[in-house]
């Protein structure tokens, strides 16, 4: 059994402090396998806010798969957005924007989705999908294949289509064709977990979309802050959210829901 901690938009610079020791603990106590962070570490990409994002970073178990938000590209320094948008993200956070992990039982894989020409959305290129495809496609059925990005391949009915990545319907057909599994993502300061049949219609292939909220950020957009942890063996998967609970100052897990993966893609089970 493989265990992935799964957060997302730390946002660095409006953080609650007060919630940093209590994940960092409840993150431990999980004992993962792999950190994963989907992007949106910082809140303006300043240098401050990208050491102090880093110093957490450091206090969490090894080995870590994160990507860069479109809060990781200056907003206000106009050159350094054009001319080196993640500059300070490779300095202080890693060189390598689209990390990846294998191993025998799973494949983690980050694209990084941040771009200078959009202040929120994101994208995806044909390019970064073809990455992903060597680094997936000639691993064995049994491996679980994961991709990382900060900006969401699909979004909850009732959220704002405009959320989900460009591009998209390129990198799904493409994805689907190397039977990329699990799809993490962030950028809403939501959780989901659901799956790609609705929207994409693939003949054949149903990939499990999993959402995160904001771990740390005093922006919460009406939900309390959150992460999730997934527990997979071998053709199952069960995802965790952990929330703040003010009262026990501790992150308490308050959701779990099941899926099993059939020759069709992910299904859940119900009742579990």
């Amino acid at each position: 059994m493989r265990t992935i901690v799964h957060l997302s938009d730390l946002h660095f610079g409006r953080v609650d402090r007060a919630l940093l020791e209590p994940l960092r603990r409840r993150i431990v106590e999980l004992v993962p396998h792999c950190v994963v962070v989907s992007g949106d570490l910082t809140q303006r990409a300043r240098p401050e806010q990208f050491r102090a994002a880093r110093a957490f970073l450091d206090t969490l178990p090894q080995p870590r798969i994160v990507v860069p938000g479109n809060h990781d590209i200056p907003l206000y320094n106009v050159a350094r957005r054009f001319l080196a948008p993640l500059a300070a993200y490779r300095r202080y956070i890693c060189d390598d924007v689209e990390p990846a992990l294998v191993d025998e039982e799973i494949a983690i894989v980050g694209v990084n989705t941040a771009r200078s020409l959009v202040f929120k959305g994101g994208r995806v290129n044909a390019a970064q999908v073809e990455r992903v495809r060597v680094k997936l496609c000639d691993l064995d059925e049994a491996v679980v294949k994961i991709v990382v990005t900060h900006h969401p391949f699909d979004v909850p009915p009732t959220s704002d289509d405009g959320q989900i990545v460009g591009r998209a319907p390129m990198a799904m057909e493409m994805l689907a064709g190397c039977g990329a599994d699990i799809l993490l993502a962030g950028h809403m300061h939501l959780s989901h977990t659901g799956d790609t049949t609705l929207r994409y219609r693939i003949h054949g292939y149903a990939a499990l979309v999993v959402q995160a909220g904001t771990a740390t950020s005093t922006r919460g957009r009406g939900e309390v802050n959150s992460f999730n942890a997934l527990r997979i063996e071998g053709r199952n998967v069960r995802v965790e959210r952990y929330a703040w609970e003010a009262g026990g100052a501790q992150f308490t897990l308050m959701q779990a829901q099941s899926y099993e993966r059939s020759d069709e893609g992910w299904v859940r089970k119900l009742g579990v």
